[in-house]
């Protein structure tokens, strides 16, 4: 009896510490605030629309869109809540995540199901961006802006 309960609290154990990098992701995470300048409830019509799917894809994978334009990225719900971010200090790799020179890194605050973020891009070039909790799941899109 004493061996099985044993390597049941092993078992626990090991799960814990696999989802701890996923834990330490999400608490690096900025807080939900209501001055996010990039979060907006505008209903104006952006550029491109990009869903954020419950199986932890963006759709598409790649936009384009004009210097001057906006991307929406909508969390479809009925799955967990998500983030979109330009910034190297937000990922685990920094290969998936590059901004053109002259331009500014963004991020999102934690998206939740049925919300959104929407970003203007002023700087053509090509932005390549990820969901900071969901990377290692290859959850990773770009903006290609021209002028």
């Amino acid at each position: 009896m004493r061996i099985r309960d044993r390597r049941a609290r092993m078992r626990a154990k090991s799960a814990l510490w696999q989802l701890l990098p996923l834990l330490l992701v999400c608490a690096a995470l900025p807080a939900p605030s209501a001055t996010n300048k990039h979060q907006t409830n505008d209903p104006s019509a952006p550029a491109a629309i990009v869903h954020m799917t419950a199986d932890n894809k963006f759709v598409p994978e790649k936009v384009a869109i004009k210097a001057g334009e906006a991307v929406r990225w909508i969390n479809d719900g009925g799955g967990p809540s998500h983030t979109v971010t330009t910034d190297p200090s937000m990922v685990q790799n920094e290969d998936h995540v590059q901004i053109p020179d002259g331009a500014q890194s963004f991020s999102s605050e934690v998206i939740g199901p049925g919300k959104f973020f929407q970003h203007t891009f002023e700087v053509p070039g090509t932005y390549r961006y990820a969901c900071a909790p969901h990377e290692g799941s290859k959850m990773l899109g770009e903006v290609v802006v021209t002028k």
